[in-house]
C-alpha cells in the first residue's frame, strides 16, 4: 500500500489559524506514525497556549482506513462536534501517519452543534492544503542468500525496481540480503532468479 503522509521532522508540526464569529481556531499538523508523536503534539499545544478553551484533537497512527491506531477527542466541546469531525477530513484526505490538534479560543458567540462541526473541520482541512507531504510505501521483509559474485547484480536488479536492500549478512559461502518489499507487488523473483543463472535461495517460504 502506498500513501501519503506529513513530510515533517519529528517534532515538528504545520500550523495555520482560521477565524469563525470571533473565534480562533489554531490547527496543528505532524507526521505521528504512532501515537506517542501525536501525543507530543497534543502536550506542546497545550503548553503553548495554556488559555485557550479547547484542545481538540484526532490522529491516524497508521495508513488510510486503519481501525486501531485512531483517535479523536471534543475536549469539553458538545459530544460529537470537534475530533470526530476533524478525524472524518484526515481520512477523508487519504493521509495516513498524521495527527491534528485545533486549539480555540472562545470569542463570545456561541456557533451551536453544527457551527461548531463545520469549523473544526473546515480549520483541518485548510491546515491540509498547505501542507507537505511524501508517499509512504509498505514493505516486508524478503531474505534472499546469494554467492559473491551475484551481489552486484543482485543490487542493481533492486535498485532498478526501487527495492531498498535494508541488510546484507556475509558468510563463507555467500551473502544474504534482506530486502524490503512493497507490500503491494507481487514477489515474482523470476527475472532475478534469471539474471543470477539461478544462483538465488529464498529463504522466505511465501516468497516466489
Amino acid at each position: 500500500m502506498r500513501y501519503p503522509v506529513p513530510d515533517l521532522p519529528a517534532g515538528e508540526w504545520r500550523e495555520t489559524e482560521l477565524e469563525v464569529e470571533k473565534s480562533r481556531f489554531i490547527a496543528w499538523v505532524c507526521h505521528a506514525p504512532d501515537a506517542a508523536a501525536f501525543e507530543a503534539l497534543l502536550a506542546e499545544a497545550r503548553r503553548t497556549n495554556p488559555n485557550a478553551s479547547h484542545h481538540c484533537s484526532a490522529f491516524i497512527a497508521g495508513p488510510p482506513g486503519e481501525q486501531n491506531a485512531i483517535g479523536f477527542s471534543d475536549d469539553g466541546e458538545p459530544g460529537g462536534t470537534a475530533g470526530r469531525p476533524m478525524y472524518q477530513v484526515l481520512e477523508g484526505a487519504g493521509i495516513g501517519q498524521a495527527g491534528c490538534v485545533v486549539t480555540r479560543y472562545f470569542g463570545g458567540t456561541k456557533l451551536g452543534t453544527g457551527g461548531l462541526a463545520r469549523a473544526y473541520g473546515q480549520a483541518v482541512s485548510e491546515a491540509l492544503e498547505t501542507l507537505p507531504t511524501r508517499e509512504v510505501t509498505e514493505r516486508d521483509p524478503l531474505r534472499l542468500k546469494i554467492d559473491f559474485a551475484g551481489e552486484a547484480q543482485a543490487r542493481a536488479w533492486c535498485a532498478e525496481r526501487d527495492i531498498p536492500v535494508d541488510a546484507a549478512d556475509y558468510a563463507a559461502d555467500g551473502v544474504v540480503l534482506t530486502l524490503g518489499w512493497p507490500r503491494d507487488t507481487e514477489r515474482d523473483l523470476s527475472a532475478l532468479t534469471s539474471r543470477l543463472k539461478g544462483r538465488l535461495e529464498t529463504l522466505d517460504p511465501d516468497a516466489a
